[in-house]
Protein backbone atom coordinates (compact mmCIF):
# COMPACT_ATOMS: atom_id res chain seq x y z
CA UNK A 1 0.00 0.00 0.00
CA UNK A 2 1.32 3.42 -0.92
CA UNK A 3 0.96 6.54 1.19
CA UNK A 4 -0.64 9.85 0.26
CA UNK A 5 2.56 11.28 -1.16
CA UNK A 6 2.37 8.70 -3.93
CA UNK A 7 -0.96 10.10 -5.09
CA UNK A 8 -1.29 13.86 -4.51
CA UNK A 9 -4.42 14.82 -6.41
CA UNK A 10 -2.90 17.75 -8.26
CA UNK A 11 -0.15 15.48 -9.62
CA UNK A 12 -2.63 12.82 -10.65
CA UNK A 13 -4.19 15.37 -12.98
CA UNK A 14 -0.90 16.11 -14.73
CA UNK A 15 0.77 12.70 -14.84
CA UNK A 16 -1.22 11.91 -17.96
CA UNK A 17 0.24 14.85 -19.84
CA UNK A 18 3.49 12.92 -20.13
CA UNK A 19 1.67 10.30 -22.23
CA UNK A 20 0.87 10.88 -25.88
CA UNK A 21 -0.91 7.75 -27.01
CA UNK A 22 -3.01 7.72 -30.14
CA UNK A 23 -6.69 7.22 -29.22
CA UNK A 24 -8.46 4.14 -30.44
CA UNK A 25 -11.12 6.35 -32.02
CA UNK A 26 -10.99 9.93 -33.26
CA UNK A 27 -13.89 12.12 -32.19
CA UNK A 28 -14.53 15.19 -34.33
CA UNK A 29 -14.41 18.36 -32.24
CA UNK A 30 -16.68 20.97 -33.79
CA UNK A 31 -15.99 24.55 -32.75
CA UNK A 32 -19.20 26.28 -31.72
CA UNK A 33 -17.88 29.01 -29.45
CA UNK A 34 -20.38 31.68 -28.47
CA UNK A 35 -23.09 30.88 -30.98
CA UNK A 36 -26.53 32.13 -29.92
CA UNK A 37 -29.06 29.32 -30.26
CA UNK A 38 -32.19 30.69 -28.59
CA UNK A 39 -34.35 33.65 -29.59
CA UNK A 40 -34.59 36.18 -26.78
CA UNK A 41 -38.04 37.15 -25.55
CA UNK A 42 -38.63 40.91 -25.54
CA UNK A 43 -39.99 42.19 -22.22
CA UNK A 44 -41.35 45.65 -21.36
CA UNK A 45 -41.25 46.39 -17.63
CA UNK A 46 -43.57 49.33 -17.03
CA UNK A 47 -43.04 51.56 -13.99
CA UNK A 48 -44.72 50.27 -10.82
CA UNK A 49 -47.59 52.28 -9.38
CA UNK A 50 -47.06 53.35 -5.77
CA UNK A 51 -48.98 55.30 -3.16
CA UNK A 52 -46.21 57.56 -1.73
CA UNK A 53 -42.58 58.58 -2.14
CA UNK A 54 -41.30 55.89 0.25
CA UNK A 55 -43.12 53.21 -1.70
CA UNK A 56 -41.80 54.69 -4.96
CA UNK A 57 -38.25 54.38 -3.65
CA UNK A 58 -38.80 50.71 -2.76
CA UNK A 59 -40.42 50.11 -6.15
CA UNK A 60 -37.40 51.56 -7.93
CA UNK A 61 -35.09 49.26 -5.95
CA UNK A 62 -37.17 46.22 -6.83
CA UNK A 63 -37.37 47.12 -10.50
CA UNK A 64 -33.60 47.67 -10.70
CA UNK A 65 -32.88 44.19 -9.30
CA UNK A 66 -35.44 42.53 -11.61
CA UNK A 67 -33.94 44.25 -14.63
CA UNK A 68 -30.41 43.25 -13.57
CA UNK A 69 -31.47 39.62 -13.07
CA UNK A 70 -33.20 39.33 -16.42
CA UNK A 71 -30.28 40.93 -18.26
CA UNK A 72 -27.81 38.66 -16.48
CA UNK A 73 -29.18 35.46 -17.98
CA UNK A 74 -28.90 36.65 -21.60
CA UNK A 75 -32.28 35.03 -22.30
CA UNK A 76 -34.28 38.23 -22.62
CA UNK A 77 -34.20 41.66 -24.22
CA UNK A 78 -35.67 44.50 -22.14
CA UNK A 79 -37.48 47.06 -24.27
CA UNK A 80 -36.07 50.56 -23.69
CA UNK A 81 -38.52 52.97 -22.02
CA UNK A 82 -38.63 55.12 -25.16
CA UNK A 83 -40.05 52.19 -27.12
CA UNK A 84 -43.13 51.71 -24.93
CA UNK A 85 -46.53 51.76 -26.59
CA UNK A 86 -48.16 53.09 -23.38
CA UNK A 87 -46.72 55.21 -20.59
CA UNK A 88 -48.91 53.56 -17.95
CA UNK A 89 -50.68 50.23 -17.60
CA UNK A 90 -52.88 49.53 -14.58
CA UNK A 91 -54.80 46.41 -15.53
CA UNK A 92 -55.20 43.79 -18.23
CA UNK A 93 -58.09 45.81 -19.65
CA UNK A 94 -55.79 48.81 -20.19
CA UNK A 95 -53.39 46.96 -22.46
CA UNK A 96 -53.36 48.08 -26.11
CA UNK A 97 -52.20 44.74 -27.49
CA UNK A 98 -51.95 45.79 -31.14
CA UNK A 99 -49.74 48.75 -30.24
CA UNK A 100 -47.46 46.63 -28.07
CA UNK A 101 -47.18 44.00 -30.81
CA UNK A 102 -45.90 46.69 -33.20
CA UNK A 103 -42.98 47.39 -30.84
CA UNK A 104 -41.95 43.72 -30.96
CA UNK A 105 -42.86 43.16 -27.32
CA UNK A 106 -43.54 39.56 -26.32
CA UNK A 107 -44.35 40.25 -22.66
CA UNK A 108 -45.16 43.37 -20.67
CA UNK A 109 -45.61 43.94 -16.97
CA UNK A 110 -47.53 46.20 -14.66
CA UNK A 111 -47.19 46.28 -10.90
CA UNK A 112 -48.14 48.06 -7.69
CA UNK A 113 -46.11 48.67 -4.56
CA UNK A 114 -47.38 49.65 -1.12
CA UNK A 115 -46.12 49.63 2.45
CA UNK A 116 -48.06 48.01 5.26
CA UNK A 117 -46.22 48.74 8.51
CA UNK A 118 -42.81 47.07 8.27
CA UNK A 119 -43.94 44.99 5.30
CA UNK A 120 -43.72 45.74 1.61
CA UNK A 121 -46.44 44.39 -0.68
CA UNK A 122 -45.65 44.01 -4.36
CA UNK A 123 -48.34 43.00 -6.84
CA UNK A 124 -46.93 41.92 -10.18
CA UNK A 125 -48.60 41.03 -13.47
CA UNK A 126 -46.91 39.71 -16.62
CA UNK A 127 -48.91 39.82 -19.85
CA UNK A 128 -48.33 37.62 -22.89
CA UNK A 129 -48.89 40.06 -25.77
CA UNK A 130 -49.34 37.31 -28.32
CA UNK A 131 -52.13 35.52 -26.43
CA UNK A 132 -53.66 38.61 -24.78
CA UNK A 133 -53.54 36.79 -21.43
CA UNK A 134 -51.78 37.03 -18.12
CA UNK A 135 -48.76 34.74 -17.87
CA UNK A 136 -48.15 35.62 -14.21
CA UNK A 137 -50.18 37.36 -11.51
CA UNK A 138 -48.81 37.21 -7.99
CA UNK A 139 -48.72 39.15 -4.71
CA UNK A 140 -45.39 39.21 -2.90
CA UNK A 141 -44.87 40.25 0.73
CA UNK A 142 -41.59 40.73 2.58
CA UNK A 143 -39.95 42.79 5.30
CA UNK A 144 -38.83 46.17 4.01
CA UNK A 145 -35.21 45.08 4.52
CA UNK A 146 -35.65 42.10 2.21
CA UNK A 147 -36.62 43.86 -1.01
CA UNK A 148 -33.68 42.31 -2.89
CA UNK A 149 -34.85 38.78 -2.06
CA UNK A 150 -38.39 39.77 -3.07
CA UNK A 151 -37.09 41.09 -6.39
CA UNK A 152 -35.11 37.90 -7.05
CA UNK A 153 -38.29 35.90 -6.37
CA UNK A 154 -40.22 38.00 -8.90
CA UNK A 155 -37.47 37.54 -11.49
CA UNK A 156 -37.46 33.78 -10.84
CA UNK A 157 -41.20 33.65 -11.47
CA UNK A 158 -40.87 35.70 -14.67
CA UNK A 159 -38.33 33.21 -16.00
CA UNK A 160 -40.58 30.28 -15.02
CA UNK A 161 -43.63 31.87 -16.67
CA UNK A 162 -41.78 32.44 -19.95
CA UNK A 163 -39.42 29.47 -20.21
CA UNK A 164 -41.05 26.84 -18.02
CA UNK A 165 -37.86 26.55 -15.94
CA UNK A 166 -37.16 28.06 -12.54
CA UNK A 167 -34.91 31.11 -12.40
CA UNK A 168 -31.50 30.86 -10.75
CA UNK A 169 -31.56 34.21 -8.91
CA UNK A 170 -31.62 32.71 -5.41
CA UNK A 171 -28.92 30.12 -6.11
CA UNK A 172 -25.30 30.23 -4.93
CA UNK A 173 -21.90 29.04 -6.09
CA UNK A 174 -19.31 27.37 -3.86
CA UNK A 175 -15.61 27.45 -4.77
CA UNK A 176 -12.08 27.37 -3.33
CA UNK A 177 -9.72 30.38 -3.13
CA UNK A 178 -6.33 31.09 -1.58
CA UNK A 179 -6.99 34.73 -0.64
CA UNK A 180 -5.80 34.11 2.94
CA UNK A 181 -2.63 32.33 1.87
CA UNK A 182 -4.35 29.00 2.45
CA UNK A 183 -7.03 27.45 0.26
CA UNK A 184 -10.47 27.85 1.85
CA UNK A 185 -14.07 27.29 0.72
CA UNK A 186 -16.27 30.29 -0.11
CA UNK A 187 -19.78 30.85 -1.40
CA UNK A 188 -21.28 33.69 -3.43
CA UNK A 189 -24.56 34.56 -5.07
CA UNK A 190 -25.19 33.49 -8.65
CA UNK A 191 -23.85 36.83 -9.93
CA UNK A 192 -20.69 36.94 -7.82
CA UNK A 193 -22.11 39.15 -5.07
CA UNK A 194 -22.15 38.52 -1.30
CA UNK A 195 -18.95 36.46 -1.06
CA UNK A 196 -18.73 34.57 2.23
CA UNK A 197 -15.88 32.51 3.66
CA UNK A 198 -17.16 29.13 4.84
CA UNK A 199 -14.03 27.41 6.15
CA UNK A 200 -11.16 28.70 8.28
CA UNK A 201 -9.11 25.56 8.43
CA UNK A 202 -5.74 27.14 7.50
CA UNK A 203 -4.97 24.27 5.17
CA UNK A 204 -5.59 23.20 1.58
CA UNK A 205 -9.31 22.66 1.07
CA UNK A 206 -10.68 21.36 -2.24
CA UNK A 207 -13.33 19.42 -4.13
CA UNK A 208 -16.48 21.10 -2.83
CA UNK A 209 -19.93 19.62 -3.58
CA UNK A 210 -23.50 20.65 -2.63
CA UNK A 211 -25.98 18.16 -1.25
CA UNK A 212 -29.27 18.03 -3.19
CA UNK A 213 -31.19 20.43 -0.93
CA UNK A 214 -28.34 22.91 -0.49
CA UNK A 215 -28.02 22.48 3.28
CA UNK A 216 -24.56 20.88 3.36
CA UNK A 217 -21.26 21.04 1.54
CA UNK A 218 -18.80 18.18 1.19
CA UNK A 219 -15.13 18.90 0.61
CA UNK A 220 -11.65 17.54 1.29
CA UNK A 221 -8.95 18.98 3.55
CA UNK A 222 -5.30 18.12 4.09
CA UNK A 223 -5.06 17.12 7.77
CA UNK A 224 -2.27 15.93 10.01
CA UNK A 225 -2.78 12.44 11.37
CA UNK A 226 -0.70 10.59 13.94
CA UNK A 227 3.08 10.87 13.62
CA UNK A 228 2.61 14.14 11.69
CA UNK A 229 1.48 12.32 8.54
CA UNK A 230 -0.63 14.44 6.19
CA UNK A 231 -3.82 12.93 4.75
CA UNK A 232 -6.53 14.23 2.45
CA UNK A 233 -9.72 13.74 4.48
CA UNK A 234 -13.37 14.17 3.48
CA UNK A 235 -15.75 16.31 5.55
CA UNK A 236 -19.32 17.63 5.41
CA UNK A 237 -20.25 21.15 6.51
CA UNK A 238 -23.75 22.03 7.74
CA UNK A 239 -25.03 25.54 7.02
CA UNK A 240 -27.59 25.16 9.81
CA UNK A 241 -25.15 24.28 12.60
CA UNK A 242 -21.97 25.73 11.13
CA UNK A 243 -20.16 22.53 12.12
CA UNK A 244 -17.97 20.03 10.28
CA UNK A 245 -18.61 16.29 10.26
CA UNK A 246 -15.94 13.78 9.26
CA UNK A 247 -17.06 11.47 6.45
CA UNK A 248 -13.84 9.60 5.60
CA UNK A 249 -10.23 9.77 6.82
CA UNK A 250 -9.07 6.48 5.36
CA UNK A 251 -5.37 6.35 4.62
CA UNK A 252 -4.53 8.19 1.42
CA UNK A 253 -6.90 10.14 -0.79
CA UNK A 254 -10.48 10.87 0.27
CA UNK A 255 -11.52 13.39 -2.36
CA UNK A 256 -13.62 14.43 -5.34
CA UNK A 257 -16.97 13.96 -3.62
CA UNK A 258 -20.32 14.08 -5.44
CA UNK A 259 -23.71 13.53 -3.79
CA UNK A 260 -26.25 11.07 -5.12
CA UNK A 261 -29.56 12.72 -6.11
CA UNK A 262 -31.25 11.39 -2.96
CA UNK A 263 -28.47 12.81 -0.78
CA UNK A 264 -27.85 9.48 0.95
CA UNK A 265 -24.50 8.64 -0.65
CA UNK A 266 -21.28 10.31 -1.75
CA UNK A 267 -19.22 9.11 -4.68
CA UNK A 268 -15.55 9.86 -4.06
CA UNK A 269 -12.02 8.80 -4.93
CA UNK A 270 -10.33 6.74 -2.20
CA UNK A 271 -6.82 5.30 -2.40
CA UNK A 272 -6.95 3.11 0.70
CA UNK A 273 -6.55 0.06 -1.56
CA UNK A 274 -3.26 1.47 -2.88
CA UNK A 275 -4.74 2.86 -6.10
CA UNK A 276 -7.15 5.79 -6.56
CA UNK A 277 -10.55 4.16 -7.16
CA UNK A 278 -14.16 5.37 -7.22
CA UNK A 279 -16.08 4.43 -4.08
CA UNK A 280 -19.58 5.16 -2.84
CA UNK A 281 -19.81 6.17 0.81
CA UNK A 282 -23.01 5.93 2.83
CA UNK A 283 -23.49 9.35 4.45
CA UNK A 284 -24.78 8.02 7.76
CA UNK A 285 -22.87 4.76 8.30
CA UNK A 286 -19.75 6.03 6.47
CA UNK A 287 -19.37 2.57 4.93
CA UNK A 288 -17.50 2.65 1.62
CA UNK A 289 -18.13 0.36 -1.35
CA UNK A 290 -15.47 0.25 -4.05
CA UNK A 291 -16.92 0.51 -7.57
CA UNK A 292 -13.85 0.56 -9.85
CA UNK A 293 -10.94 -1.87 -10.03
CA UNK A 294 -8.56 -0.66 -12.71
CA UNK A 295 -4.81 -0.51 -13.22
CA UNK A 296 -4.99 3.25 -13.80
CA UNK A 297 -6.41 5.94 -11.55
CA UNK A 298 -10.16 6.66 -11.37
CA UNK A 299 -11.20 10.16 -10.23
CA UNK A 300 -13.82 12.94 -10.60
CA UNK A 301 -17.06 10.96 -10.09
CA UNK A 302 -20.41 12.61 -10.87
CA UNK A 303 -23.86 11.08 -10.46
CA UNK A 304 -26.33 11.45 -13.32
CA UNK A 305 -29.47 13.45 -12.43
CA UNK A 306 -31.55 10.25 -12.14
CA UNK A 307 -28.88 8.55 -10.02
CA UNK A 308 -28.56 5.58 -12.36
CA UNK A 309 -25.12 6.40 -13.76
CA UNK A 310 -21.79 7.75 -12.59
CA UNK A 311 -19.44 9.60 -14.91
CA UNK A 312 -15.75 9.60 -13.97
CA UNK A 313 -12.25 9.99 -15.36
CA UNK A 314 -9.96 6.99 -15.76
CA UNK A 315 -6.44 6.40 -17.08
CA UNK A 316 -7.05 2.66 -17.48
CA UNK A 317 -6.50 2.89 -21.25
CA UNK A 318 -3.38 5.09 -20.97
CA UNK A 319 -4.69 8.65 -21.17
CA UNK A 320 -7.29 9.98 -18.73
CA UNK A 321 -10.66 9.97 -20.50
CA UNK A 322 -14.29 10.27 -19.45
CA UNK A 323 -16.14 7.04 -18.69
CA UNK A 324 -19.69 6.27 -17.61
CA UNK A 325 -20.76 3.27 -15.52
CA UNK A 326 -23.89 2.12 -13.75
CA UNK A 327 -24.27 3.46 -10.22
CA UNK A 328 -23.30 0.04 -8.83
CA UNK A 329 -20.03 0.08 -10.79
CA UNK A 330 -21.09 -2.31 -13.54
CA UNK A 331 -20.75 -1.86 -17.32
CA UNK A 332 -18.12 0.90 -17.49
CA UNK A 333 -18.02 2.51 -20.93
CA UNK A 334 -15.46 4.92 -22.35
CA UNK A 335 -17.18 8.08 -23.54
CA UNK A 336 -14.41 10.39 -24.83
CA UNK A 337 -11.50 9.69 -27.18
CA UNK A 338 -10.35 13.20 -28.15
CA UNK A 339 -7.40 15.16 -26.77
CA UNK A 340 -4.61 14.07 -24.41
CA UNK A 341 -6.39 14.41 -21.10
CA UNK A 342 -10.03 14.91 -20.08
CA UNK A 343 -11.17 15.84 -16.58
CA UNK A 344 -14.03 16.85 -14.24
CA UNK A 345 -17.12 15.67 -16.14
CA UNK A 346 -20.47 16.96 -14.91
CA UNK A 347 -23.98 16.25 -16.15
CA UNK A 348 -26.50 18.70 -17.55
CA UNK A 349 -29.64 18.81 -15.37
CA UNK A 350 -31.65 16.94 -18.02
CA UNK A 351 -29.02 14.19 -18.22
CA UNK A 352 -28.60 14.57 -21.97
CA UNK A 353 -25.07 15.99 -21.96
CA UNK A 354 -21.88 16.13 -19.95
CA UNK A 355 -19.52 19.09 -19.80
CA UNK A 356 -15.82 18.48 -19.15
CA UNK A 357 -12.36 20.00 -19.46
CA UNK A 358 -10.03 18.64 -22.11
CA UNK A 359 -6.36 19.23 -22.92
CA UNK A 360 -6.19 20.20 -26.60
CA UNK A 361 -3.94 22.57 -28.57
CA UNK A 362 -1.64 23.05 -25.59
CA UNK A 363 -4.16 24.06 -22.94
CA UNK A 364 -7.40 23.09 -21.23
CA UNK A 365 -10.70 24.00 -22.88
CA UNK A 366 -14.32 23.16 -22.14
CA UNK A 367 -16.39 20.71 -24.15
CA UNK A 368 -19.80 19.10 -24.06
CA UNK A 369 -20.59 15.58 -25.17
CA UNK A 370 -23.93 13.84 -25.52
CA UNK A 371 -24.60 11.10 -22.97
CA UNK A 372 -24.24 8.46 -25.69
CA UNK A 373 -20.90 9.90 -26.82
CA UNK A 374 -22.17 10.61 -30.34
CA UNK A 375 -21.57 14.38 -30.49
CA UNK A 376 -18.88 16.55 -28.94
CA UNK A 377 -18.74 20.36 -29.07
CA UNK A 378 -16.08 22.85 -28.05
CA UNK A 379 -17.18 25.78 -25.88
CA UNK A 380 -13.92 27.72 -25.31
CA UNK A 381 -10.91 28.46 -27.48
CA UNK A 382 -7.84 30.71 -27.33
CA UNK A 383 -8.70 32.05 -23.87
CA UNK A 384 -6.10 30.50 -21.58
CA UNK A 385 -6.84 27.39 -19.51
CA UNK A 386 -10.50 26.70 -18.77
CA UNK A 387 -11.37 24.00 -16.23
CA UNK A 388 -13.85 22.69 -13.63
CA UNK A 389 -17.12 23.24 -15.56
CA UNK A 390 -20.46 22.84 -13.79
CA UNK A 391 -24.02 23.50 -15.01
CA UNK A 392 -26.49 25.87 -13.35
CA UNK A 393 -29.59 24.04 -12.05
CA UNK A 394 -31.64 25.22 -15.05
CA UNK A 395 -28.96 24.05 -17.51
CA UNK A 396 -28.70 27.45 -19.22
CA UNK A 397 -25.35 28.51 -17.75
CA UNK A 398 -21.99 26.93 -16.96
CA UNK A 399 -19.65 28.11 -14.21
CA UNK A 400 -15.93 27.33 -14.55
CA UNK A 401 -12.41 28.43 -13.58
CA UNK A 402 -10.05 30.13 -16.01
CA UNK A 403 -6.75 32.00 -16.09
CA UNK A 404 -7.79 34.08 -19.09
CA UNK A 405 -7.52 37.24 -16.97
CA UNK A 406 -4.09 36.34 -15.60
CA UNK A 407 -4.64 34.49 -12.31
CA UNK A 408 -7.21 31.77 -11.82
CA UNK A 409 -10.75 33.13 -11.33
CA UNK A 410 -14.34 31.93 -11.49
CA UNK A 411 -16.28 32.72 -14.66
CA UNK A 412 -19.65 31.78 -16.10
CA UNK A 413 -21.01 31.56 -19.62
CA UNK A 414 -24.09 30.52 -21.52
CA UNK A 415 -24.38 26.79 -22.10
CA UNK A 416 -23.44 27.39 -25.76
CA UNK A 417 -20.20 29.16 -24.78
CA UNK A 418 -21.34 32.76 -25.20
CA UNK A 419 -21.80 35.72 -22.85
CA UNK A 420 -18.80 35.04 -20.60
CA UNK A 421 -18.73 36.89 -17.27
CA UNK A 422 -16.03 37.04 -14.60
CA UNK A 423 -17.39 36.51 -11.08
CA UNK A 424 -14.42 36.65 -8.67
CA UNK A 425 -12.10 39.59 -8.06
CA UNK A 426 -9.31 40.04 -5.51
CA UNK A 427 -9.73 36.56 -4.06
CA UNK A 428 -6.38 35.07 -5.11
CA UNK A 429 -6.49 31.87 -7.13
CA UNK A 430 -10.08 30.62 -7.31
CA UNK A 431 -10.91 27.15 -8.64
CA UNK A 432 -13.43 24.31 -8.80
CA UNK A 433 -16.77 26.20 -8.63
CA UNK A 434 -19.94 24.21 -8.01
CA UNK A 435 -23.43 25.62 -8.52
CA UNK A 436 -25.98 25.01 -5.79
CA UNK A 437 -29.34 23.36 -6.43
CA UNK A 438 -32.38 25.63 -6.36
CA UNK A 439 -32.59 27.30 -2.94
CA UNK A 440 -35.97 28.44 -1.67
Amino acid sequence: MQNLKSFPLALICFLALAHDLTPAHAQPVSVAVGEAKVKKSVIALTDPASANDNAKSRAAQIEKVIESDLNFTDQFTLLPKGGFAQSKVGSLGDVKFAEWAKTGTDYLSFSNVKLEGKKIVYEFHLINVGSNQEALAKRYTSDTDDTKILAHSVANDIVKAITGKKGIFLTKIAFACDKTGKKEIYTMNFDGSDVRQITRLHSITMGVAWNPNGTELAFSVYNKHRHNIKNLDLFEYSFKSGKLRLISNRKGINSGAAYSPDGKKLAATLSVSGNPEINVIDIHSKKATQLTHSVGFDVDPAFSPDGDKIAFVSSRAGKPMVYVMNANGSSPKRLTFAGRYNATPNWSPDGKKLVFAGWLDGHFDLFTITADGAKIERLTKNEGNNEDPFYSPDGNLIVFSSNRSGGKNVFMMNADGGNVKRLTFGMGRCVAPKWSPYLE
